[in-house]
């Protein structure tokens, strides 16, 4: 039987932050259902004899898969408690993989990956984990978050490199086979910690912290949750969805083309392996940064921030032809979009009621993840057309200038106030 805290005591406690470790540990072991995809995908378009927009569609389907889970694991938790969506995405986990490794045919392999371990799997190791870390800390907050967020990117670290050589070694069914069981052996018994329920913390509780982030915490108490940023829960949901399709199908080109760009240009699979690996470990400095920056000038505008370099970092793509200039723009690239995701979740938190912070982090994620599969599939249908990626790395630049444009709207909305949107919340 779960256990409840209703005081803000539990909060920032040793347990907090051990409960936290773990969760870094389980996301980025969860976080192999979205990076494995990347690694196998010149295999699969080779064994299957197809195009590289349909080699695309087993992540693409595998991330629609991830972004509807997370809503569905985000009420499972709400409802139950984090542990209930772990145990169920861990087995769909592990045999997702263990099935996908065995698929005869292109759209088995495609619905394995997209039910199995998107869905159900990977969906269950980030969404319900944002949202379970966002209730136990306060004045830490963005910092914890970042922390929880960045073992997708320890994923996108360490599996790709450790993939890409058993692949090499005993082929890619093989690989993907002994993945689920490592999985299901490891992921099933750190599920237990989960068996305590949050505290009970207020919207906005700042506690003992600086007079810079009492600001940003009163700066959301102003609005009441019936009316965040000054406009209906609904709206702001919506827009933020949008600005998270829109960074993510640009945030998408590189991360899960960079293999296949980098055997089109004659370096080899591996290099481009290494260059993801080098993307996603920079990514966690920058979430961890951008965590602590958003401590202190809140979430939106960390998301501006992280937008604007974000789009600096593709525009430097469109001339790197060389090895090294590709190993470089790819860790700059790292370091300026990494802080990106979390900043939503931190929004999440800041304007809407931490009773629904499951299913809306959820939903705002599902968007992220939409995006990355939107543009997923685009960059790929683009280089079938084109016959490059110059053209994706433009189409990229596009969708993130849109996210620039509804974060500099929503900050407008914040500098202006509440008005006669409703009272404030009193912290």
């Amino acid at each position: 039987m779960t256990t409840t805290t209703s005081s803000t005591d539990a909060a920032e406690t040793p347990y907090a932050w051990a409960r936290l470790v773990v969760s870094l540990l389980l996301m980025t072991l969860g976080g192999v259902g979205m990076y494995s995809v990347t690694v196998v995908l010149p295999q699969i378009q080779a064994e299957f004899n197809i195009s590289r927009s349909d080699a695309s569609l087993p992540y693409t389907l595998t991330m629609l898969g991830f972004g509807v889970g997370g809503i569905l694991m985000g009420r499972l938790s709400d409802r139950f408690g984090v542990i209930v969506p772990l145990v169920v995405g861990t087995l769909g986990l592990g045999l997702g993989f263990i099935l996908a490794g065995s698929a005869s045919s292109l759209w088995q392999f495609i619905v394995i990956q997209g039910l199995l371990i998107g869905l159900l799997g990977t969906a269950a190791s980030f969404a319900p984990l944002v949202a379970d870390t966002s209730q136990w800390f306060t004045r830490r907050r963005g910092i914890a978050l970042a922390i929880c967020m960045s073992g997708n990117y320890v994923a996108g670290t360490v599996w790709p490199p450790i993939l890409q050589h058993f692949i090499d070694t005993v082929g890619w069914r093989q690989t993907y086979m002994g993945v689920g069981v490592f999985c299901l052996a490891v992921m099933l018994p750190l599920a237990l910690v989960y068996r305590r329920r949050p505290p009970s913390i207020p919207v906005a509780a700042p506690g003992p912290s600086t007079q810079r982030q009492k600001f940003f915490v009163l700066e959301a108490a102003r609005f009441h949750p019936s009316r965040p940023i000054g406009m209906s829960p609904a709206a702001l949901q919506t827009l933020l969805c949008i600005a998270g399709v829109a960074c993510c199908v640009a945030m998408a080109m590189p991360q899960v083309h960079i293999v296949a760009y980098c055997g089109d240009l004659g370096f080899g699979a591996a290099r481009g392996a290494e260059m993801l690996a080098l993307m996603l470990g920079l990514g966690i400095i920058s979430r961890l940064g951008s965590g602590w920056i958003s401590d202190h000038i809140g979430g939106l505008r960390t998301l501006l921030l992280g937008s604007l370099l974000q789009g600096i970092a593709l525009l430097m793509f469109l001339p790197a032809k060389g090895l090294v200039s590709l190993y470089v723009v790819s860790g700059m690239f790292g370091l300026f979009q990494g802080g990106i995701v979390p900043a939503y979740a931190l929004v999440v938190r800041e304007y809407f009621s931490p009773s629904e912070a499951g299913a809306r982090v959820g939903t705002v994620l599902m968007a992220t993840l939409f995006g990355m599969a939107l543009g997923g599939w685009l960059s790929g249908a683009i280089f079938d057309l084109s016959g490059s990626y110059q053209a994706a790395f433009v189409n990229g630049i596009a969708w993130n200038l849109l996210n620039v444009a509804i974060m500099g709207f929503l900050l407008y909305r914040l500098k202006r106030g509440p008005g006669q949107a409703g009272s404030p919340v009193q912290a």
